[in-house]
């Protein structure tokens, strides 16, 4: 009896789990199959999920809608700026979090974690007047800046550098080592899978960002691959579907990769306790 309610356990866990794929999958393969279909098929009701002739001639088409290319590169810019800019800030600030006591640490650490609580439509007014005044509307600076540092990030670097053994570091120190050395060689290479996680939702984040470029843009210069893709919705007055989503998989597509490519260590980021 054991035995058989162990296997209807393990049937049951399998059978979950594939049930949480489907679910988080489907939008995904509603979205491939709409961008292969005609116009008309994207009308049929009830829906078909394959298309009958896949029209891989959508993709050039949404290319062809405006200037993916620049939308692109501004992306991977602001993207990876925003990314190397809050590693900078983040790494030290969590390091001295976790590893100082000094007048003010609890009080100012609070406030870090407070701005958590503060939703960025609500500051985004006086941002846009602080950059208008500077002149940094329309600029790839104005859409980085705001987010050079994460309080998201600082919390959870700091809760991963507390994990680490005191004595690695007193060791370190021992050896006369520099607290940048301790840091580069010593705290970051042991918390790489949070790091790699948090830049994975960072690089996400931004990737995706459709409200702040919207607001602090105004002509091509500086907008996104989301601005880029929402334009698409409507040509002459019909909703094109299925150029729409082929323009969303062209959106998904980096994404897709980076996760795939960084997935082993998002799993370890769940699973880190500290020295192994």
């Amino acid at each position: 009896m054991r035995k058989i309610l162990n296997l209807i356990l393990r049937v049951a866990n399998v059978a979950g789990l594939l049930l949480l794929v489907l679910i988080f999958a489907l939008p995904f393969v509603w979205m491939l199959s709409t961008s292969l279909k005609t116009l008309p098929e994207t009308m049929i009701f009830p829906p078909e999920w394959i298309p009958r002739h896949p029209v891989w001639k959508n993709y050039v088409d949404a290319w062809h809608t405006g200037p993916f290319l620049h939308y692109i590169t501004n992306s991977v810019i602001i993207s990876v700026s925003i990314l190397i800019l809050q590693m900078l800030t983040i790494i030290p600030a969590s390091y001295a979090f976790a590893r100082y006591k000094f007048a003010g640490s609890g009080f100012l650490f609070s406030v870090v974690m407070v701005t958590l609580m503060i939703p960025s439509q609500l500051i985004f007014l006086p941002v846009y007047l602080e950059l208008s005044t500077f002149k940094l509307l329309n600029t790839h600076l104005g859409l980085i800046l705001p987010f050079a540092s994460s309080a998201f990030g600082i919390f959870l670097l700091r809760q991963a550098f507390r994990q680490i053994s005191d004595e690695l570091i007193e060791a370190a120190r021992l050896d006369q080592a520099k607290e940048w050395k301790i840091i580069v060689r010593i705290m970051v290479p042991m918390v790489k899978p949070v790091l790699v996680t948090f830049a994975l939702f960072s690089f996400i984040a931004h990737w995706n960002d459709y409200f702040w470029p919207l607001v602090m843009t105004t002509n091509e210069t500086a907008r996104t691959l989301p601005i880029g893709i929402a334009k698409i919705r409507e040509v002459e007055g019909v909703g094109t579907w299925n150029i729409l989503m082929a323009g969303n998989l062209i959106l998904v597509a980096p994404i897709l990769v980076v996760f795939f490519l960084s997935q082993r260590q998002i799993i370890k980021a769940f699973v880190y306790n500290g020295v192994k």
